[in-house]
């Protein structure tokens, strides 16, 4: 009886917890499909688009993901309150998520457009900077609805209403990928923009899916009665702080990991153009993969922060394992997929019959195996990771993240990148040492957590 009893909530946990991960991993693949996009028609314009483009996009992207990281506070927070069916609190996490959106994103978008004077001293070339500062002083105008839909999007996942988040990013991005086209390459008689064109496709998209997702929590008759948009002109300083506290590590942590990749990117830079371009579509094929265990870390949030309100920390068990082991399974496949079929990924990107490319695809190879190992561990440790902010546990997270990220890590890739002169493979080793370090300490953190 017993046993029926366990495979019967397994196998709900596994249905409740697929209905929201298949969503919210589908909606980060879509979202990551435009930086994808982005990346193939950089290419199209030649390895110093590529490389620059790239290395803009990933700065703008470690500006967002930080900012945003801080108001996905909201998530935890509010999984927990519908839990324990707290309604008005609901509605108050959710007013001032939107609060804490404008505080965050004003004064970014003033600090973005002036980023010229720090990447002076980056080591760039003239040409890179030129192409970064074109990019960013135009999507700089995209945190503000980048970081309100992220604010939305935590609030209706809470609140197990992940389907449109998934349609609203898919048609954000079928809108981007063809206004790239269409503005980067000049085509049915608009001008030619280039970087500039893929950079106002992007802003567009992002205020196109914080109005939409806006309009459905206004319209749908499930959220609407949560009232999120109603005595918005009310700050409630607890619950800010509140906020404050669970999602400015969740920021820092955010902004650290990415953070520790644009080091890496800016240190493949001075190796010079071809292993930066190599390094850039590298890192955009992991990242479009990465995007499904993070969908599936959010829906880990949520279901954990759901238990967490009903306070059975059984079914918080369950629904960890439920998670690291879908996550597992999925970067396991799409990794032996990268060891098979290598050539053909980077030809995604790169035409590989072209003898003009051919040192850039020699430095690929190498770092696409390195990167298909560590992209285990790293689906691991973010599905543990968005347990841990299910148990609003962020705090501590974050210090081991700085330990083995940038501690670690860092330390790893530079010794074997410079110091034993392995170059991009060596920076890339180290990226999997930190990757191997943090999943171990997130595991050993959770289990200490759940024991209690």
């Amino acid at each position: 009886m017993t046993s029926t009893l366990l495979r019967s909530n397994l196998k709900s946990e596994i249905r409740e917890f697929l209905k929201l991960a298949i969503p919210l991993a589908s909606a980060q693949v879509a979202q990551s499909a435009i930086g994808f996009a982005d990346t193939v028609m950089m290419g199209r314009m030649g390895a110093d688009v590529l490389g620059a483009g790239g290395l803009a996009a990933m700065i703008f992207l470690s500006i967002m993901t930080t900012a945003s990281g801080i108001v996905m506070g909201v998530s935890p927070l509010i999984a927990e309150a519908f839990g324990s069916e707290q309604k008005n609190r609901i509605e108050q996490i959710a007013r001032q998520g939107i609060w804490l959106t404008l505080l965050i994103s004003l004064p970014l978008i003033i600090i973005t457009g002036h980023l010229d004077i720090w990447l002076k001293h980056t080591g760039q070339s003239d040409k890179t900077l030129q192409y970064v500062n074109t990019y960013l002083d135009i999507m700089r105008w995209g945190l503000l609805p980048g970081m309100g839909f992220a604010a939305l999007r935590a609030t209706v996942s809470a609140l197990s209403q992940a389907r449109p988040i998934m349609i609203i990013v898919v048609g954000g991005t079928v809108f981007n990928i063809v206004w790239n086209y269409i503005l980067g390459f000049g085509k049915f008689g608009f001008p030619q923009l280039g970087l500039a064109g893929l950079a106002i496709a992007s802003v567009s998209a992002l205020w196109g899916m914080f109005i939409a997702l806006a309009l459905y929590v206004l319209i749908n008759q499930n959220l609407k009665n949560y009232r999120i948009f109603q005595r918005l002109h009310q700050v409630k300083p607890q619950i800010l702080w509140e906020l404050v506290w669970v999602g400015v590590p969740i920021g820092i942590f955010t902004g650290l990991e990415t953070g520790f990749f644009m080091v890496i990117m800016f240190w493949m830079g001075t190796l010079g153009t071809e292993v930066l371009a190599a390094h850039q579509v590298v890192l955009q094929t992991i990242v479009m993969v990465f995007m499904v265990p993070l969908g599936i870390s959010y829906a880990t949030t949520v279901r954990v922060g759901l238990w967490l309100g009903r306070n059975d920390r059984i079914k918080i068990k369950q629904a960890a394992w439920v998670s690291m082991s879908i996550s597992t399974l999925f970067t396991l496949g799409v990794s032996i997929a990268f060891l098979l079929f290598p050539k053909q990924i980077i030809g995604i990107y790169l035409d590989v019959q072209n003898p003009d490319n051919a040192a850039i695809i020699a430095i690929a190879l190498p770092l696409l195996l390195t990167a298909a190992i560590a992209q285990v561990l790293d689906g691991l440790q973010k599905a543990v990771y968005g347990a841990l902010q299910g148990l609003q546990d962020t705090q501590i997270p974050m210090f081991m993240n700085i330990l083995g990220y940038w501690g670690i890590g860092l330390s790893v890739g530079y010794g074997l990148g410079f110091g034993l002169n392995l170059g991009g493979v060596g920076l890339w080793i180290g990226q999997l040492v930190a990757t191997v370090v943090v999943a171990v300490l997130f595991i050993w953190r959770f289990n200490h957590l759940s024991q209690e």
